[in-house]
């Protein structure tokens, strides 16, 4: 604030410095102007060797004199001395008009004098004619001007001070709300809102974009503990069976059946390693951008592929009736379809079927419940018949560490992280996935879509591609 006044006081100055300079060069022109013109007058009258005596002149504060190269008067306005003139002949050219400052006791004026003189006469007699005017009305105006400045400057730049103060301070006033409020929510380090304020300016779209981002640091701080509790949840069931299982076998000595126990701890330690592996897998999706286009990938291979790991029955392949291309990382899909293969077996009664085909966009948009946004896609379909998901939980599945049914056994349930997975790697690929009832209307049936990779029809895709 005061470096805007002091910022201010200084271009005022400035103004009125550069006003007072103008006004004295217009006003200092203006007289030498009339002065001139009255010259050129007399001149044009000595021209013609019409010189009245004595010159008519207007005004009071005027004289007029016509000297000759010897520096006598030819002829003189009324209140002009006839015998010195106001200027010495050797200050006098004959090249041009000139302008002079004259001592105003030498004219008979008050001061300052300003005299301009005017080559007149004829080569053989040369005259100039002398007009003299005084300056004290321009000093007197200057003065005035640079006292009303005097006086009026401190008191413009007060009340422009006080009006900037006001001004300034309503509009930072909103500002240091936000910071009070900022201060009280690190203080109490918990969640809290930012005051808006009720102007629509850029104040109250930085307050409501700062209480956004807050309320997004809270959801992920709130997301952030509830990983933590779980993980350190999930981490401390299969470290607390190997423990059991360790004294259990210290304590038997002799009679530990270490085959039993070594069996036991394998199985700990796979379970362990698979949900440690699954959280850095979440941890890196969370970082990694995502990765679209890394190469084909035949949908019908890949069911194929991921289908022989089970036994016949339950699992069936519906086999496409050609090849369905597609552009994705093969791991990255090869794991998703493996998650959705295992959570299908492990609750489905005794059929999970498998199938891929490119139908029309309006049975992907009614398959899959999407936007008409989409292109072209391919839909894979993972069908069981098992109790199936409540329409009200089909999107909490995909939470980390969700679990429909809490009470059965976390060695046949997962961790919670398998749907999780999925879905972040789908979105890497570029596709969506959803939950909707069967055909049938019992059991459950995924539906994927992964878009139709772009080939010239001239180019088929590498048939060794997985």
């Amino acid at each position: 604030m005061a470096i805007g006044v002091f910022g201010l006081t200084i271009g005022l100055a400035l103004g009125g410095v550069v006003l007072l300079g103008a006004l004295g060069f217009v006003l200092q022109r203006t007289v030498d102007t009339e002065a001139f013109r009255t010259a050129d007058a007399v001149a044009l009258l000595a021209a013609e060797d019409a010189l009245p005596d004595p010159l008519p002149v207007a005004g009071g504060q005027v004289r007029v004199q016509v000297v000759d190269a010897q520096g006598r008067i030819r002829a003189a306005s009324i209140d002009a001395d006839r015998l010195v003139p106001m200027v010495r002949p050797e200050r006098l050219t004959r090249d041009g008009r000139q302008r002079l400052e004259v001592p105003a006791e030498r004219v008979g004026l008050v001061g300052p004098v300003r005299v301009v003189a005017v080559p007149a006469g004829t080569a053989a007699d040369p005259l100039t004619v002398l007009v003299a005017r005084s300056m004290a009305d321009v000093r007197h105006s200057t003065h005035v001007v640079r006292s009303i400045l005097l006086v009026a400057f401190p008191l413009l730049v007060a009340g422009l001070a006080g009006v900037a103060w006001r001004v300034v301070g309503a509009t930072l006033r909103p500002v240091e709300a936000l910071r009070r409020g900022a201060e009280e929510i690190t203080g109490r380090a918990g969640t809290g809102r930012l005051p808006v304020p009720a102007s629509a300016d850029e104040i109250h779209r930085l307050a409501v974009t700062l209480n956004g981002m807050l309320d997004r640091l809270e959801s992920a701080r709130v997301r952030q503990r509830a990983f933590v509790s779980d993980a350190a949840h999930e981490l401390r069931s299969p470290l607390t069976n190997i423990r059991t299982e360790l004294e259990v076998a210290q304590r038997l000595a002799g009679r530990t059946d270490w085959t039993a126990v070594t069996a036991n701890l394998l199985a700990d330690a796979d379970r362990l390693s698979g949900l440690v592996d699954d959280l850095l897998l979440l941890a890196r999706l969370d970082e990694a951008p995502p990765a679209r286009g890394t190469g084909p990938v035949e949908l019908g291979a890949l069911l194929t592929e991921v289908a022989a790991r089970y036994p016949s029955p339950p699992v069936r392949v519906v086999p496409p009736s050609g090849p369905l291309w597609t552009a994705g990382n093969a791991d990255e899909l090869r794991r998703v379809l493996a998650n959705l293969v295992d959570n299908a077996v492990r609750h489905a009664h005794g059929a999970v079927l498998l199938a891929a085909e490119t139908p029309p966009l309006a049975a992907v948009q009614n398959a899959a419940d999407v936007g008409s946004g989409l292109a072209a896609y391919h839909l894979v379909t993972v069908t069981d018949d098992g109790p199936g998901i409540p329409v009200a939980d089909r999107d909490r599945v995909f939470g980390r560490f969700t679990r429909l049914d809490d009470g059965r056994a976390r060695d046949d349930g997962g961790a919670g992280l398998g749907l999780a997975i999925v879905r972040e790697l789908v979105r890497r690929a570029g596709g969506v996935i959803t939950l909707t009832d069967t055909p049938a209307g019992s059991g459950l049936r995924v539906c994927l879509l992964l878009p139709v990779l772009p080939t010239d029809e001239s180019q088929e895709p590498p048939t060794d591609a997985p």
